[in-house]
């Protein structure tokens, strides 16, 4: 008997049990079904894929008018073919299946039925056997040959090699939606805080927010966003990392900007919309990073727009990095534009990189926007930054990532001092 769809949240429940699950394995699978049924004048091709005591037929082509078997259809595999033509209990090649007795007693030989059958298994590489290719028509077919079979085959081996990607695939997403899953139910990212400085005053004026992943496997912040972006929830992500900055800053006193690190993609999506309202707007900087590139800033600057009337300041991060930032700061025209500290590291003794930074700095003294130079590590590096006229620094030399309470006793020490 074919089930209409039965099987799916079968399906689901054998993949958290280790299973494959349901595999998609490739835009052309349907192309090749066909191709191979019309060489072979059958009347129906498929794909088939074992689950427990049941195959699921994945991929369907057919020259009749109502097709017998649908994609995602399924069937107790006792009452076909195909276990047996793994077991070896019938041939894999079959011109006439009235000429095997065997087949009178299996229900799909009526039912379809079955005139002629040509089946061979579908083995992955670590021995596994997936299901089977097979064809069938619904008379006999004395034309059906070994050349035939031979050609079932070879397509049933790459087929294997397909499914053997797509389960690989298939494995390695699932395992990141794992990691990003637990990182969102824990709470993380945890949030530290690195100062920003104005030098000729020697005073915090903003701090940077910066995710920290407590928890295994143990990797840089950006390789934990891009992964969640890689599988649609990096959006989430962000703003995980938003709430957490905000609500570890909550009873923190000062006159400090904050800046947020946000991907157009998360200003785009409007999700940003209602996580900023506890804060004043104009203490609100918005950093959007340099790694991704924008399809439509048209559409970026439309999100932006009521974020800035309202008092939100934008600011382009790791600007001279590379192209991506430059498309960044000529587009968004961005109140702040941050000098990457591979601009700023050795500035002091590299002619090239003083070059470029000045030249930087310049364009945002024409088009109004404050620079931060980031990555300051050194005093003659420092000083190099002040001769170029920047004033707004953040680096090891001034002060590391700092926890929230450590930020709250360096902003006390601050007011006491002045």
């Amino acid at each position: 008997m074919i089930d209409r769809g039965v099987p799916e949240a079968a399906l689901t429940d054998a993949w958290l049990e280790g299973g494959p699950g349901a595999i998609a394995i490739g835009r052309n699978v349907d192309r090749l079904l066909d191709a191979v049924r019309r060489h072979l004048d059958m009347d129906v091709a498929f794909v088939s894929e074992f689950h427990g005591s049941h195959r699921v037929f994945r991929h369907v082509a057919t020259r009749l008018d109502r097709a017998p078997i649908l994609p995602g259809d399924s069937s107790p595999l006792d009452e076909g073919y195909c276990m047996r033509v793994v077991e070896g209990s019938i041939p894999q090649l079959i011109p006439d299946t009235a000429a095997i007795p065997l087949l009178e007693r299996v229900p799909e030989t009526r039912d379809l039925p079955i005139g002629a059958h040509i089946s061979v298994p579908i083995q992955l590489r670590d021995g596994r056997i997936y299901g089977t290719f097979c064809c069938f028509s619904l008379s006999p077919n004395l034309s059906l040959g070994q050349r035939d079979l031979h050609m079932m085959r070879a397509f049933a081996d790459l087929l294997a090699y397909q499914i053997d990607g797509d389960l690989h695939a298939v494995q390695e997403h699932e395992e990141k939606v794992e990691r990003i899953t637990s990182v969102l139910e824990l709470g993380q990212p945890h949030m530290v805080y690195q100062p920003i400085y104005r030098s000729s005053e020697r005073r915090i004026i903003g701090v940077e927010c910066l995710s920290r992943f407590d928890l295994e496997p143990r990797r840089p912040p950006d390789v934990w966003f891009a992964e969640a972006s890689e599988i649609g929830l990096g959006v989430r992500l962000e703003l995980n990392a938003i709430l957490s900055a905000l609500d570890g800053l909550r009873d923190v006193q000062g006159d400090f900007y904050v800046a947020l690190n946000v991907s157009p993609q998360t200003v785009i999506s409007g999700g940003i919309d209602g996580y900023i309202d506890d804060l004043d707007p104009h203490r609100v900087v918005l950093e959007i990073t340099e790694h991704s590139l924008v399809d439509d800033y048209t559409l970026l600057n439309e999100r932006l727009a009521p974020l800035r009337e309202a008092g939100v300041r934008v600011a382009v991060d790791d600007a001279g990095a590379g192209y991506a930032s430059m498309r960044h700061v000529l587009a968004i025209h961005p109140d702040i534009i941050k000098l990457d500290l591979t601009l700023t590291r050795g500035i002091d003794t590299d002619s090239p990189r003083r070059a470029l930074a000045a030249a930087l700095i310049e364009f945002a003294r024409q088009t109004q926007s404050r620079v931060v130079a980031e990555g300051v590590e050194t005093a003659s590096e420092l000083a190099a930054l002040q001769a170029l006229g920047v004033d707004d620094v953040q680096g090891y030399y001034l002060a590391r990532p700092l926890e929230v309470e450590a930020l709250s006793q360096k902003l006390i020490a601050e007011r006491q001092r002045n």
